[in-house]
């Protein structure tokens, strides 16, 4: 049977593709994981080579409140959660199995005091962050990428940052230009395997 679109996999579980659940077990700043993805959501049954290259070229957060924004089955938010005890992590994703899944893994890995998924109605609307981290939805689209980052970046605390990794074929370097025309000064803090790993701050 056919697997979902790219447009699927952000924003909804095609009904046409039975669930299943996939084992994915990777290396995360030092912290093995095992973990599960499913059909119908980003990088089922592995781990996407633009977040594998997220965790080797960065260094976990500090304490704080995190946002994992399209988190998918949940890799980001739970190295984070595993590897930061003093981090709280909310994952953000449309895809309502990326969300069952990603709380069934934090449930796994004993981290659901710590970690939370759900879609975007489920934050309050004054809920703020000390950092951002994704490797976000770039195939949505640019109108609609910049919509979802006009929208979640000002969530920042002042002097908060986001790190997020895209691919430079992806349009890597025009994000980049685009957030510091928006305010949101961005540098590029690695590159790897055809990959951007941005940092934005909010001043």
């Amino acid at each position: 049977m056919a697997e979902p679109t790219s447009e699927d996999h952000y924003f909804s579980a095609d009904p046409s593709v039975p669930f299943r659940r996939l084992p994915v077990t990777a290396s995360m700043w030092g912290h093995e994981l095992a973990l599960t993805s499913g059909s119908g959501v980003f990088a089922q049954g592995r781990l996407d080579s633009g977040t594998a290259v997220l965790f080797r070229e960065t260094a976990p957060p500090a304490p704080g409140r995190i946002v994992d924004l399209g988190c998918g089955y949940g890799v980001i938010g739970l190295a984070i959660a595993r590897a930061v005890p003093g981090a709280v992590v909310t994952g953000i994703d449309v895809n309502q199995r990326a969300v069952l899944l990603a709380n069934e893994n934090a449930a796994s890995l004993g981290v659901t005091d710590r970690f939370r998924a759900t879609d975007p109605a489920g934050v309050a609307a004054d809920a703020a962050y000390d950092e951002l981290w994704s490797n976000p939805p770039i195939r949505i689209g640019k109108a609609a990428l910049h919509d979802l980052l006009l929208t979640w970046l000002p969530r920042l605390v002042p002097g908060g940052s986001a790190t997020m990794v895209v691919g430079k074929n992806l349009g890597a370097d025009s994000l980049q230009r685009w957030l510091g025309e928006q305010g949101f000064p961005t540098r590029r803090i690695a590159s790897a395997k055809g990959f951007r790993v941005l940092k934005t701050l909010r001043p």
